[in-house]
């Protein structure tokens, strides 16, 4: 089973959406502006990908830390943020049964899916 994990709103995960309904793909959606994400989840996703490529540093919300905030992020500061404020996180994570996909690469999802 494929799990996507994302904003419904976001535009990168509207287009990962209808390239999963187009190939025919089932899947299963979690809203982590609604459900949140638990720090468990964040620490396997770190573990495969990497904290540095999951947390956006590019987006709004990162943007409006104050200094001290964004100073000296590891692996366990950046965990806690996206925890606190899970837009933070990259979009869309697929979690499927040969790994973690973050972010919209159709010629990546078609090879790992």
């Amino acid at each position: 089973m494929i799990d996507v994990y994302g904003i419904p709103n976001c535009d990168t995960v509207k287009k990962a959406r209808k390239w999963l309904e187009a190939e025919g793909r089932d899947y299963t959606f979690h809203d982590y502006k609604k459900e949140g994400v638990d720090a468990g989840k964040l620490v396997g996703w770190t573990d495969a990908v990497g904290w540095e490529v999951l947390l956006n540093k590019r987006g709004t919300t990162f943007r409006k830390l104050d200094d001290a905030e964004k100073e000296g992020i590891d692996r366990e500061k950046a965990i806690a943020l996206m925890v606190a404020h899970p837009s933070m996180i990259k979009r869309p994570v697929v979690k499927h049964a040969g790994g973690v996909l973050v972010g919209f690469k159709p010629d990546e999802w078609d090879a790992a899916l």
